[in-house]
């Protein structure tokens, strides 16, 4: 039950002093500027790319398709995910602010867990639009419309609170009486879960079954989904355009896919892989596709391409256009005729500026 799991958080909050020591990355303790540069830089980049194409899908009215609706969310999510690592692994690094709360580190925990969840739904749901726009186009504003979208978000966020709330009851309930040194830069589940006095195997099943039906499940859909597309593709040469736009979506999964399975089970089974190693590929787990997807999509998507250099163009355009009024206004500019002046007074070259066309100043 929620109510039950925050109501322990809540205890714990308030009757407890206990925190975690969260070490960074082991062996690596020696380098904290150097590690604070590097992921400070992959911080401002994710930040940024993001919210770039945010700013792009929220002001070009043409970009209120299914496809962008849902990069839009993939870059909310890729934000608050890296929003909720990354910070504090910089005071780590820099600060040396190694202490994280008893509740600070279970709300850091979750977050990853939700956002990882939520970005494999999200891309699911990219999969099927994009089948939708190759194998069905005519039907594609009846199916993927308004409710449709509402209905595909709000699965994902249900499936995501089915997975999390388990998770939750079962590792706020155990007891942590031996080191509460986390060897990690985050609050990784089973690098907590490890100093707990109980048996941690329970909630290693979970995890790894859980984790392996939703990711599972994703890839198991993804790849029914493509390949019908290509079905489709291969019997229609004139398909293939509509094809090559998939090719950010792939980029982007497997980008996610590979290094998240890879560190899913290094962190259960690695255990003659270094700590460091799991570590790092952990953290680049989660910040990689947040620094690179907004890079991808702006580079492969010609959608989002125009439409940022259009704003680009626009904006710059706006200010020569008003420059250029300033200038021709009566009171600043001597070529208009003032009064008591004849137009006919005024020489050629004068009435030529005077009705001459704005012209945008990338044309000039």
């Amino acid at each position: 039950d929620i109510s039950v799991i925050l109501k322990r958080c809540l205890f714990h909050f308030f009757n407890s002093s206990s925190s975690f020591i969260l070490v960074g990355v082991p062996t690596l303790e020696a380098f904290p500027i150097c590690l604070g540069i590097l992921f400070c830089s992959a911080y401002i980049i994710a930040l940024v790319g993001n919210g770039v194409v945010l700013l792009v899908i929220g002001l070009d009215k043409s970009l209120r398709d299914p496809i962008h609706c849902f990069l839009g969310m993939l870059a909310v999510i890729d934000v608050v995910m890296v929003t909720s690592i990354i910070p504090k692994m910089l005071s780590i690094f820099w600060l040396n602010s190694t202490e994280i709360g008893y509740v600070a580190c279970f709300v850091q925990m979750f977050l990853v867990h939700s956002t990882t969840s939520e970005e494999s739904g999200v891309l699911l749901a990219m999969a099927f639009d994009r089948y939708i726009a190759i194998c069905h186009p005519l039907r594609y504003q009846r199916i993927l419309n308004h409710q449709t979208i509402a209905q595909i978000c709000l699965a994902i966020m249900v499936r995501t609170l089915l997975f999390i709330v388990p998770l939750a009851g079962m590792v706020t309930k155990l007891p942590y009486c031996h080191s509460l040194v986390v060897p990690h830069s985050y609050c990784e589940h089973m690098a907590v879960v490890k100093l707990a006095c109980a048996d941690p195997r329970p909630i290693r099943f979970y995890c790894v079954s859980m984790s392996s039906l939703i990711v599972g499940m994703d890839i198991a859909f993804i790849a029914v989904s493509y390949g019908m597309i290509l079905k489709v593709v291969l019997g229609k040469k004139s398909c293939w355009k509509a094809f090559r736009t998939c090719g950010c979506h792939i980029c982007v999964m497997m980008l996610y896919y590979i290094p998240g399975i890879v560190s899913i089970y290094t962190q259960q089974f690695g255990s003659s892989i270094s700590v460091r190693a799991q570590v790092l590929l952990a953290d680049l787990y989660l910040i990689l596709p947040a620094m690179l997807n907004p890079i991808i999509y702006s580079m492969r998507t010609k959608q989002i391409h125009q439409a940022l250099a259009g704003l680009m163009f626009s904006h710059a355009y706006k200010g020569r256009r008003d420059a250029q009024r300033a200038r021709r206004s009566p009171e600043n500019n001597f070529s208009y005729p003032r009064p008591g002046v004849m137009l006919g007074a005024m020489n050629a070259r004068d009435v030529r500026a005077m009705n001459a066309p704005e012209m945008p100043i990338f044309l000039q």
